[in-house]
């Protein structure tokens, strides 16, 4: 799909610099910009390359001023970010435009189907989903029996979600991910051997949640497994059974957060931390990667590190000891050497 200069500073309330008809039909970053494509410059640091970018047209923003001659068209903006970041929404969604029931796919006779859905071929609905309007799901996507899905959201290719569980509006599911797979709960028994322990629970996630491809979510033993409004997960966590997430809390990638643990709202976890089953995290509190959490933090707004994790401040100043303790070692030896 083409756009004009001028269609594309009609979006943004800009004001188009040379040329109101060139055309684009792609994005370019500025230092990699072809002819036919649409850049940005927002940071200074690039400016260099506003003179040498074979972009066709470049969003900047209204302060800008030229040192050199520059071929590109420019469109003139308030924020070339923002702008530029609005536009690649636009983009987003024009790209993602579907609608249909592609086939083959099995849609059950008992599920409810909302307005201007699309669901991709070899996709699965089973008895009793209400799937809300503007819905997409991708192909080979799973939705189980009694599943309800919120309207405005999105399940790219592969997701599954198992019985019972709910998905709010305008969340966005990525590849792999699978929600409501068994809790961990097995029992020991007489002989050591395990027994697996039911799990009839389901999982809720809220209102405009994205969860990045490959995260699991495990539906909870009795009652739910939460993830509240606003949330966003990058790939590759795991959650378990009954735990419950805070709202607009955002966890990086190989997180693992054991059974029944409660997080706090507007938290922040680094990638591959570890997180103990049966506690809670105060709102607010921050983890830095790799740190392995064993007990509840209460103290709101907290911000920790290491394994196991306290308080950063203290971390650091326990690290500059710790990177000493060889020239410390020496010392000692030296020492021990004039006795």
């Amino acid at each position: 799909m083409e756009f004009t200069a001028a269609q594309i500073a009609a979006q943004l309330n800009g004001v188009v610099e040379g040329n109101p008809e060139a055309k684009v039909s792609s994005l370019s970053k500025i230092e990699e910009g072809r002819a036919g494509t649409l850049s940005f410059l927002a940071n200074p640091k690039y400016a260099q390359y506003i003179y040498s970018t074979e972009a066709t047209v470049v969003i900047v923003s209204t302060d800008f001023i030229a040192e050199q001659p520059v071929k590109a068209t420019l469109v003139r903006v308030a924020d070339a970010y923002k702008s530029f970041a609005t536009l690649l929404e636009f983009y987003n969604q024009i790209k993602l435009k579907k609608a249909g029931i592609e086939q083959p796919s099995f849609i059950s006779d008992k599920a409810s189907i909302g307005e201007n859905v699309y669901v991709g071929a070899f996709a699965y609905i089973g008895n009793g989903a209400k799937i809300g309007k503007n819905v997409k799901i991708y192909p080979h996507s799973f939705i189980g029996d009694n599943v309800i899905i919120g309207d405005d959201t999105t399940l790219f290719s592969g997701v599954k979600i198992y019985s019972d569980c709910s998905v709010g509006a305008h969340c966005t599911l990525h590849s792999g991910v699978i929600i409501g797979g068994d809790g961990f709960g097995f029992a020991p028994n007489s002989e050591n051997n395990y027994n697996k322990v039911p799990q009839i629970g389901n999982v809720v996630i809220e209102d405009r949640v994205e969860i990045g491809s490959n995260t699991t979510i495990d539906r909870a033993t009795l009652g739910s497994t939460i993830v509240r409004k606003g949330v966003k997960l990058d790939n590759l966590i795991q959650i378990a059974h009954n735990v419950e997430i805070g709202e607009n809390t955002v966890i990086a990638a190989q997180t693992g957060i054991a059974g029944s643990t409660k997080i706090g709202r507007d938290c922040m976890i680094g990638g591959q931390v570890g997180i103990v089953g049966h506690i809670s995290i105060a709102n607010g509190v921050k983890i830095a990667a790799q740190s392995g959490i064993g007990q509840s933090i209460s103290k709101e707004n907290e911000i920790v590190q290491g394994s196991p994790a306290f308080n950063i401040g203290e971390y650091k100043r326990s690290y500059v000891v710790f990177r000493n303790l060889p020239d410390l070692q020496n010392r000692v030896k030296d020492i021990e050497k004039t006795k």
